[in-house]
């Protein structure tokens, strides 16, 4: 089982050719109430990708907070520890552009309500984190689990010392790699990272994604040639699809290659959660992509300085 303990937003999305500058107003051409937060996300993509998934975080007591659960619960993920707490659910602002690029505003809501005795409520397999939740309760979820502790560290903040301690894997994308290290090479802040984690995985986007451990292992896979029309959550959807890869027992190379058909797949589609493809979909679409030796490539030492 897969444990995910995160935000739950309710995504308010605008669809323009690009986003206004400051003190500009520009018009839109669409606009939707999509289910999100990247907690929500992780879920249900760990959902469809074919992971038994528990929800563990907080929603409002108004009408988002009452979507929001429906959402996770068609979804097929176990909100039994999914509180309500009176007041507003989490919201995020979100403009789209022509292109798929986008620019976030998050407002917690009840997402800054969770606190250390929620994540008293874990086990599992797998627990995927982030950081839309306070601080505190992140880290006392990381070091009282049990199983595999992945982490993807958005939005980037400072990283404790006992939070790390207690993550298996970290999973940042190359702007956050860069951020954690100071190293804008994605291959040398791989390298950096692994000294504060036993592995990590660096999305590259529309380049792939390159992987490392502790062992001696490097991996890349690259990225799938696609049109894509809305990023907002293809992390969240590589997040999820890898970790439900890992803890069926796949290997890093086998879960790279699925959690990259599913990324390639939701960045063609609108929306968070509307975008997320099912185990079905990630299956043949990793099958169409992958190499006729079925290996990606690998690089044998860390790069040198």
């Amino acid at each position: 089982m897969i444990t995910v303990f995160g935000s739950a937003n309710m995504d308010l999305v605008a669809y323009v050719e690009r986003a206004p500058d400051l003190g500009e107003t520009v018009a839109g051409r669409e606009f939707r109430t999509i289910c999100g937060g990247k907690g929500a996300n992780q879920a249900i993509a760990s959902a469809r990708a074919g992971g038994d998934v528990r929800f563990v975080g907080a929603v409002g007591s108004d009408g988002f907070g009452t979507e929001l659960r429906e959402v996770l619960d068609r979804s097929g993920v176990d909100t039994r520890a999914l509180r309500t707490v009176e007041g507003p659910s989490g919201i995020a602002h979100i403009v789209v552009e022509d292109g798929g690029a986008n620019s976030i505003i998050v407002v917690p809501g009840a997402n800054g309500k969770v606190t250390e005795a929620d994540a008293e409520r874990l086990d599992g397999d797998a627990l995927l984190l982030q950081l839309e939740l306070p601080m505190p309760a992140v880290v006392a979820a990381a070091r009282a689990f049990r199983g595999l502790v992945v982490l993807t560290p958005a939005p980037v903040v400072p990283l404790p010392p006992e939070l790390l301690d207690a993550v298996g894997l970290l999973l940042p994308n190359e702007h956050e790699a860069a951020a954690i290290t100071g190293l804008t090479v994605p291959e040398e802040a791989l390298e950096a990272l692994l000294a504060l984690v036993p592995e990590a995985v660096v999305t590259l986007g529309a380049d792939g994604a390159i992987y490392g451990s502790r062992d001696g292992s490097r991996l890349r896979v690259p990225g799938r040639p696609v049109e894509a029309i809305d990023t907002t959550a293809a992390g969240d959807t590589f997040a999820g699809a890898f970790t439900v890869a890992r803890t069926e027992g796949r290997t890093p190379q086998e879960a790279l290659e699925f959690a990259t058909a599913a990324a390639a797949l939701s960045v063609q589609r609108p929306g968070a959660s509307t975008s997320m493809p099912t185990r079905e979909e990630i299956e043949a679409e990793a099958r169409r992509g992958r190499p006729k030796d079925g290996r990606g490539s690998r690089w044998e030492s860390a790069p040198k300085n």
